[in-house]
């Protein structure tokens, strides 16, 4: 029977130095997955910033936009991070994404790497349940020209610098003015992003289906500047008022300097990330997992 993805391709998490022998240790699982992959009847490619640096022999490599242009499906291992960054790229071509976890949280790479073989041949022959989630389009705009364009999957943030005290930001809402707000940054995030920095700031979770986004200060000087969801239809602006180093962050992405007047633009980009989890997959099972809620309960 031929797999429902005749062409698949691998990326694999390479930036961070295992402690258990660097290249080689993050050769070997990729390699397991490959060769089943093609016991599978897949035609298997390696991304090629991947194979570079784990030195992968044995099948032909393509650059990210490659994958877009030739693969059915493409496999992430390593953790959500690894995931945002392709998540992002691949968006634009539509090809569904499975990630296979070796992180820690892994709220987007949701399949354990040591029961990908079970897990996996279903959903190759067509098992599976697949969810959208969207992205954000940001720019940052200086005298009116754009220095930075890019897309977000978790977070849009603005943050003071290191040594220096608190931002003042303008925050706009379709071109509303809603407050001034002094704080150590602000959080613009996705639902998927609900569950990352946003988080930790005191942020709500939003389910990844919502139609929303939550704006969320970081220690605000003002204790009634909370965190209030948004509808993702509409274009949030933050403008650097005050503050001395600040910095824009968006995923991993950052642009290392804000300038006083500068605006960062955030509306919802037209393409969204495609993810495909095992039959019967659900949200709350991963949140109970993952934030390890009923620990400890009968």
């Amino acid at each position: 029977m031929k797999p429902h993805f005749a062409h698949v391709a691998l990326v694999g998490k390479y930036h961070t130095p295992s402690a258990g022998g660097g290249a080689s240790a993050a050769r070997q699982p990729l390699q397991e997955i490959a060769e089943f992959l093609q016991q599978q009847g897949c035609a298997v490619s390696i991304e090629r910033d991947t194979v570079l640096n784990t030195d992968i022999t044995g099948w032909p490599s393509l650059t990210v936009d490659e994958i877009g242009a030739q693969c059915n499906l493409c496999l992430v291992v390593g953790g959500d991070g690894t995931m945002l960054g392709v998540g992002r790229r691949l968006a634009p071509y539509g090809v569904p994404l499975i990630g296979i976890n070796q992180g820690r949280l892994g709220f987007i790479t949701d399949i354990a790497f040591g029961s990908f073989r079970e897990t996996l041949g279903p959903m190759l022959a067509g098992q599976f349940d697949e969810e959208r989630r969207s992205l954000m389009h940001s720019r940052v705009l200086r005298e009116n020209e754009c220095v930075f364009d890019t897309l977000a999957m978790n977070d849009v943030v603005v943050n003071r610098g290191a040594t220096s005290g608190m931002v003042e930001l303008r925050v706009e809402v379709d071109g509303h003015f809603v407050a001034n707000q002094r704080c150590d940054g602000l959080i613009v995030a996705t639902p998927t992003g609900s569950t990352a920095y946003s988080l930790s700031a005191g942020g709500p979770l939003l389910h990844p289906s919502a139609a929303g986004w939550v704006l969320v200060p970081i220690a605000p000087h003002t204790l009634s500047n909370r965190p209030i969801v948004l509808p993702d239809t509409c274009e949030v602006a933050l403008v650097l008022v005050a503050g001395r180093d600040a910095s824009a962050n968006f995923d991993m992405q950052s642009l290392a300097s804000l300038m006083h007047g500068d605006r960062v633009s955030v509306r919802r980009s037209r393409h969204h990330a495609r993810f495909l989890h095992p039959r019967g997959w659900s949200y709350f099972d991963t949140l109970r997992r993952k934030l390890r809620w009923n620990d400890g309960a009968a």
